[in-house]
């Protein structure tokens, strides 16, 4: 028998490393909603507002009504699978009569005919993306809708309030129904108005 060298012996017991394997990380982007996403969003709005809570019926209308306001920020999975699609953060909008916002978790019915003020719902974005322009980059997609009325409102709670500033938005005066409703959007729940600088009436 031929005697094997002790050098070529411990090569033989070292185990290459297995090639190197490269995962192409998608970056998340904002696409419409459709209704199969709702568990997914209602999922999300019951983590980030549990004390906010809103029925999957009321998400599932307003991507109906207003698909176009209704958007999902998506990707970032980075396995090249499923999770590329899956959601993220969310934004619900649509138009409104001025300064009558719905109440929380209530049922639209349809758009007013004579809406005549954009309304940024909900703005929803995972803590683990914050902070990477999402957000500023879904606004600015809604301000080009919005701009077709003459302002654009949201209610801002959590104190939210300074970061919406940035965009414009203000808090106004409002009336007692107005005030009514804010109720039930939490003690902290703030009026904010912005003008849209590009409308032409």
């Amino acid at each position: 028998m031929e005697e094997e060298h002790p050098e070529a012996a411990n090569e033989a017991k070292v185990a290459k490393p297995p090639p190197t394997q490269v995962q192409i990380q998608a970056t998340p982007s904002w696409r419409q909603l459709s209704l199969p996403d709702i568990p997914r969003l209602a999922r999300i709005a019951a983590k980030i507002h549990p004390a906010l809570p809103e029925s999957d019926a009321v998400f599932a209308e307003r991507v109906t009504l207003f698909p176009a306001g209704c958007l999902g920020l998506v990707g970032g999975g980075g396995k090249g699978g499923d999770n590329d699609d899956e959601i993220c953060g969310y934004v619900i909008s649509h138009p409104i009569r001025r300064r009558r916002p719905p109440a929380l978790n209530r049922l639209l019915a349809g758009i007013a005919a004579d809406a005549d003020q954009y309304y940024i719902h909900d703005l929803v974005i995972l803590p683990g993306l914050r902070g990477r322009g999402f957000a500023r980059e879904c606004i600015i997609r809604l301000f080009a809708i919005a701009r077709r009325y003459p302002t654009t409102c949201l209610i801002s709670v959590y104190g939210t309030e300074q970061s919406w500033s940035r965009f414009g938005f203000v808090a106004v005066q409002i009336d007692d129904v107005l005030e009514e409703k804010l109720l039930g959007y939490g003690d902290d729940a703030i009026y904010l108005e912005r003008e849209n600088e590009e409308y032409q009436s």
